[in-house]
């Protein structure tokens, strides 16, 4: 029996980091990402040039997709002041 080899995840567009950039400067939190944005890839470039791999770059690209996508929902949730019990209020990290 052969085992399949997983389907390997596409790499991000080459245009996606400008992308992803141009949306955090116009976020109300532009402040606080886009310069968290900028060291997290000044930090993946550096790795990507010792390990001669692109998959920090992907990894970068992927997480920060995935926070985009996720914030409007986050906002929605912040903003309807509603409590679960049990969970750590996290209001003050939404500023």
């Amino acid at each position: 029996m052969s085992t399949q080899p997983e389907e390997a995840v596409a790499p991000p567009a080459p245009t996606a980091p400008a992308q992803i950039y141009a949306q955090l400067r116009t976020d109300h939190r532009a402040d606080t990402w886009a310069p968290a944005f900028e060291r997290d890839w000044a930090k993946a470039l550096e790795d990507s040039r010792h390990s001669y791999s692109l998959t920090p770059l992907h990894n970068v690209i992927r997480t920060w997709q995935l926070r985009v996508a996720a914030a409007s929902d986050v906002d929605s949730y912040m903003d309807s002041d509603e409590e679960e019990p049990g969970f750590v209020d996290l209001g003050f990290l939404h500023s």
